[in-house]
């Protein structure tokens, strides 16, 4: 798979003869209405062709695997070998299309029901965990429901496990007071542990997602102990329990979304982390990336500094936003917006898409029906494939979507041209 960036006087066609593959290949793998015009500066993900080789006397699996820059696992996967010794001189092969090359990874994707014919069409097999966001705990350590049932139900068809999320969101916030509450009462603790499993256990969830933010730092050993008591009901039960942590570059130990979050005990306690790396660029914010690759790096070169890299799941978010401007602190927000909106939206406005190197993010301005002025920050294929590989440099567990819901095909032909995706569920 290629990765091309539009310029001046493309089309469809044209840039299928530059790489010698069928338009409707680009077409489909990019979601395109070949009616509607390219943008200049976005990206389109070019599928590869295979090819055809006969072994040759000396050749091993591997050495034609380096030879043609592919994984070892996809030419094993695309011939079904069996036994990679066995292959012999004059057997043909088939060598896949450059992919793969990043072997296995583990993802999660959050996903905030809504109706269940949405929800069927949301989730596919991409993911080897699914979180149905979220069941938000009560001041009696009760939880609230979540009609979550097409979106688990659909992932199980695709062998991917759902996992049950806990918030302390109390209306339109997490709140400080109600986790307070439950962290210094032992009953309420022993409550909510038990609903847990009254819940894992109604819907056959896999595991659980712990996301309690807004902690008071000085309830940071309490958090602590309440995951230890979790880890100890659930581990033998055969469940796994994982935690959601905001983003820092090193022990921040005061504030309401950082302190409480110790890194160090959470990659002890858990199975697994996920570091939720975007927000830089927040509605109520200033203009910039939502996740920058070069803030993100920081956060994980931290992480990774004192929690298992096989623990970690990297946040990636499948949105942008689009902010008026000029941008006046606690004034309009700005509003969320998916890949294919941006690129709609540049098209309709004859914005021209640029690409800033630092943040490793596309970004565009543009100039509305009332003369405001605005600019777009956005998620493209060249984006999420930096954060995949700086995933793979760091040999992270995987990595964690903010969430599904707007269309973003380009980021799933990425994912799979790069990765086997690892699934937890047996195969039968």
């Amino acid at each position: 798979m290629n990765i091309y960036v539009v310029i001046g006087g493309d089309s469809i066609w044209s840039i299928s003869q530059k790489f010698g593959v069928n338009p409707e290949n680009i077409i489909r793998a990019n979601a395109l209405d070949p009616n509607e015009s390219l943008v200049i500066g976005q990206t389109l993900v070019v599928p590869s062709t295979e090819r055809s080789y006969m072994v040759q006397p000396g050749d091993s699996l591997w050495n034609i695997a380096s030879r043609f820059g592919v994984s070892l696992e996809s030419i094993i996967s695309v011939n079904n070998i069996s036994d990679p010794a066995q292959i012999y001189p004059g057997m043909m092969i088939i060598i896949p299309a450059q992919s793969k090359n990043y072997g296995y990874i583990e993802t999660n994707a959050f996903i905030q029901p809504g109706s269940p014919e949405r929800d069927r069409n949301l989730v596919s097999g991409v993911a080897t965990y699914l979180t149905p966001f979220s069941h938000q705990v009560t001041e009696d350590g009760s939880l609230t429901p979540l009609n979550d049932d097409a979106a688990v139900n659909t992932g199980r068809n695709f062998r991917t496990a759902p996992l049950l999320s806990v918030t302390n969101i109390s209306g339109d916030n997490f709140d400080s007071n109600l986790i307070q509450n439950i962290l210094n009462n032992e009953n309420l603790q022993n409550n909510l542990i038990d609903n847990i499993v009254s819940e894992l256990q109604a819907k056959s969830y896999s595991g659980v997602v712990i996301d309690f933010e807004r902690i008071p730092p000085a309830h940071r050993e309490k958090y602590n102990d309440f995951l230890r008591k979790l880890v100890a009901r659930l581990h033998p039960m055969g469940y796994v329990v994982g935690t959601a942590l905001t983003p820092k570059t090193y022990d921040i130990t005061t504030g309401s979304w950082h302190g409480a979050h110790d890194y160090r005990a959470h990659g002890e306690i858990a199975d697994f982390v996920i570091i939720m790396t975007y927000e830089w660029g927040w509605s109520g914010g200033p203009p910039m990336a939502v996740a920058p690759i070069n803030e993100v790096r920081k956060v994980i070169n931290y992480a990774a500094s004192v929690i298992p890299a096989n623990k970690i799941f990297m946040g990636m978010p499948l949105y942008g936003y689009d902010w008026t401007l000029p941008y006046i602190p606690g004034g309009e927000f700005a509003e969320a917006i998916g890949n294919q909106e941006a690129i709609d939206r540049a098209r309709r406005y004859g914005a021209e898409i640029k690409y800033d190197e630092v943040s490793q993010s596309p970004y565009y301005n543009y100039i509305d029906e009332q003369r405001r002025e605005h600019v777009v920050w956005f998620e493209d294929a060249r984006s999420v494939s930096e954060k995949y590989k700086l995933s793979s440099e760091y040999g992270l567990r995987g990595v964690s979507y903010w969430a599904l819901g707007q269309p973003f095909p380009q980021n799933w032909q990425v994912l799979d041209n790069m990765f086997f995706i690892e699934k937890v569920i047996p195969d039968v």
